[in-house]
This record gives C-alpha cells, sequence and structure tokens, in this order.
C-alpha cells in the first residue's frame, strides 16, 4: 500500500535512509529503480516487489538490513512509485516485467521479496521462471482467500465498471486528513508507533500521490486484477502457481493485517512445496515496515 518517502543523513531513522535511484528501461516504460546501498557486488541478487499503491520505498528499511547479505534492487511498478503508468498494472503484466528486469539486472538467480499484490505477482514469477528465482520471502501476499472480507468487498467495488472510478473519486474528495488516517489504520497494525518524522514523511508521499494522473487508473485495473485471480479456476490459480514454486519460501502474516486474513496462513504454508512461516502477532499488512528486524532474522534463517 502506502510508502513514504526517504531523507540523507545517518542520524535519519533507517526507514528514511535515501537509497541511490536510476532509470531502467523494461517493458516500455523507464522503471524507477532504487538500489540497497553499501552492499558489495559480490553478493547474492535479490528483487524487492511492492504491492498495490505502493512503492520501492516500503523497502528501506529492511534492505538497508540486510545489505552485508544481499545486493538488491527495488523498482517502482508502472502505474506506481514514480514509474508512469504503461499497459494493464495486472498481476501477470506485472510478473512480465520483472521477468525482463531480472533478465536485465542479473546473471544469476535471486532472492525475490513480495508484498501484498507484489507477492502475488512474485508467486506467478516463480512459478513461470524458477531459473530467476533463489527463494521467495512473501509479506502478506495476496493469495485468493475463500472468506469475504471488507478489504474483498472493497476491491469487488474498485474492480467494478463504472463503480470503482465513481468509488476512487468519492474517497478523494474526502478531507486529506481523514484519507490519511484511514490509510495508516489500514496498513500498519499500530499507527501510533510510527516515528513522528516517518509519520511525516509518509504524509508527504500522499500528498504527492495525489498529483498522479494516472494513479485511479493504475489503482482501479490493479484491482480487477486481484478480484480476477481469486475468481480464477484451480487450475490456473495462484494456488497452482504456488504448488510448482520449489525454491524455498518464507510466509510472513500480521495478526493486525486488516487487507489480508491471516488465516490463511496455513494454506499457505501447505500449498507451498518448500515453506516455513513466521506469524507476527502485532504487525498489519506491511511487516517489512513494521518489523523489519524480524523480517530481515527469518530470511538469513532462510537462506543459511
Amino acid at each position: 500500500m502506502d510508502s513514504y518517502g526517504p531523507v540523507t543523513g545517518d542520524a535519519a531513522p533507517v526507514e528514511l535512509q535515501k537509497w541511490p535511484e536510476r532509470r531502467v528501461p523494461v517493458a516500455g516504460v523507464d522503471l524507477l529503480v532504487r538500489d540497497v546501498p553499501d552492499a558489495a557486488p559480490d553478493l547474492p541478487p535479490a528483487l524487492f516487489v511492492h504491492g498495490l499503491g505502493g512503492s520501492s520505498l516500503n523497502w528501506t528499511a529492511l534492505g538497508l538490513m540486510l545489505n552485508d547479505t544481499i545486493r538488491g534492487i527495488a523498482p517502482d511498478l508502472p502505474g506506481f512509485g514514480r514509474t508512469p503508468l504503461s499497459g494493464v498494472p495486472g498481476i501477470a503484466e506485472q510478473a512480465d516485467v520483472l521477468i525482463q528486469l531480472l533478465e536485465r539486472e542479473y546473471d544469476q538467480p535471486a532472492h525475490v521479496f513480495g508484498n501484498s499484490m507484489g507477492g502475488a505477482s512474485s508467486v506467478a514469477l516463480a512459478a513461470q521462471r524458477p531459473d530467476l528465482v533463489a527463494s521467495l520471502t512473501l509479506v502478506s501476499p495476496a493469495l485468493p482467500h475463500p472468506r469475504v472480507s471488507a478489504s474483498a468487498l472493497w476491491f469487488a467495488a474498485l474492480a467494478t465498471p463504472r463503480l470503482g472510478p465513481v468509488v476512487l473519486e468519492r474517497t478523494q474528495r474526502l478531507p486529506f486528513d481523514q484519507r490519511f488516517q484511514a490509510s495508516l489504520a489500514m496498513v500498519f497494525g499500530d499507527p501510533r508507533s510510527l516515528a513522528p518524522e516517518v509519520r511525516a514523511a509518509y504524509e508527504e508521499e500522499l500528498h504527492r500521490r495525489d498529483t498522479d494522473p494516472w494513479g485511479r487508473q493504475a489503482t482501479v485495473e490493479a484491482a480487477r486484477s486481484i478480484l480476477r485471480s481469486s475468481l480464477a479456476r484451480p487450475r490456473r490459480s495462484l494456488w497452482a502457481d504456488a504448488a510448482r514454486v520449489e525454491c524455498p519460501v518464507l510466509l510472513i502474516y500480521g495478526g493486525k493485517d486488516r487487507l489480508v486474513d491471516a488465516r490463511i496462513r496455513t494454506k499457505a504454508q501447505r500449498s507451498f512445496p518448500n515453506a516455513r512461516l513466521l506469524y507476527l502477532p502485532q504487525s498489519g499488512h506491511v511487516a517489512q515496515m513494521e518489523h523489519p528486524d524480524q523480517v530481515a532474522r527469518a530470511f538469513r534463517q532462510l537462506i543459511a
């Protein structure tokens, strides 16, 4: 979901320390890509994939904590962050973008991290091109869930023709502070735990996103893709993709996640042939932002 902006200086909280950024031509668009700073060039490669409405900034803290173990990149996928919309921002299309990015950037399999919709796209990537993926770390992945939740109804509304743009337009009319508080409550397990400067940077980034001309279209089309994935036939579903993933998988779920029901974690662990589970009772939808130290520790154990 939403992300916040970085600042420079070693005194800044780790969540806000800046990564170098560059533009990479992939799939007909110049992706904004950020590189984990101060990582040795001989370390294993990694790829960090954000979720719907998020950006590469969602991985700032975790990437810095792991820069002695991996050399990673984090893209803003088309239609999100600072990359313009190009094509359809669906799960399959994102997987295609990630395949092209990995082929361009690395000559060996990468450790892939995915959050929310980015987790779903990472599963599709690993099932389609296992030769590109050394391991999968999935934080609240958007895998089809049999339970009907408030978030599922919201996605259904966004995915409905004509209704989706109306929902977003009416949401945009709400006072900014109301939308900001709702965003925090939806994404984080305990928004009160955010440092003041992190909270301020998060608010600034939400203001910036309001100016993106492609924002509504990208959100609506991404929501439609998530809804379609939940309605797919079993043999063509993300669960079928999960069963084909042979690399080590780390599944991370938060007990206070309001977007992905953590009760799906048992099915998820059984669906991947080689998976381990980290359950964080106090985390929300973005455990890599709320509890990056625990996520980093679990990843190191995964690849040890």
